[in-house]
């Protein structure tokens, strides 16, 4: 679903951009023409006319203006359209690694050995673990691997001589008997 939205916020930025060229290539082409009608009222006028070149030059500072104003807004909207492109493959690349993470995760709670052979066959069986599982035992343990290692303690069944701990306590303490 995030797609289908991206996809079409990703419309609705082209059209925008599409639609704000068509409206500053038209405002060109009227802009031209006002020149051009412009300059033909100032030619009959006559060129001693100051006031009519004012005008014609501040029709000209508003024009460019305004063409800077919409190459300005083409530029946000290319601007736009590139980081929603470059969030597009950053969700792209989140949602690769969580799939990767999860299928690695379930291959781990079955008992694989080897999780990087098993990755390459387990497209092989659909990405079912539990087909990988039935279609090659060899690659499972069959119980979870007992943790091995020594814990610092006394083992819990081993005997213990206390008669000559109790002495040698006795003994520090200075209760013992030497009779």
């Amino acid at each position: 679903m995030d797609g289908e939205q991206n996809g079409t916020q990703a419309q609705q930025v082209e059209g925008q951009q599409q639609e704000a060229q068509q409206q500053a290539h038209e405002q060109q082409e009227a802009q031209a023409a006002q020149g051009k009608h412009a300059k033909g009222a100032e030619a009959d006028a006559g060129a001693s006319s100051g006031a009519g070149a004012e005008a014609y030059q501040a029709q000209l500072a508003e024009r460019d203006s305004r063409i800077a104003e919409l190459e300005a807004q083409i530029a946000d909207a290319a601007k736009n359209a590139e980081a929603a492109e470059g969030l597009r493959a950053e969700i792209a690349a989140l949602k690769q690694q969580g799939e990767d993470e999860r299928v690695e995760f379930g291959l781990l709670l079955a008992g694989c050995r080897n999780v990087k052979a098993a990755r390459a066959v387990l497209e092989d069986h659909g990405g079912d673990v539990d087909a990988l599982k039935a279609a090659e035992p060899w690659m499972f343990a069959d119980a979870p691997q007992k943790q091995t290692g020594k814990t610092g303690l006394p083992n819990a069944g081993t005997a213990t001589d206390e008669g000559k701990q109790l002495k040698r306590w006795e003994k520090i303490a200075g209760l013992a008997d030497d009779e």
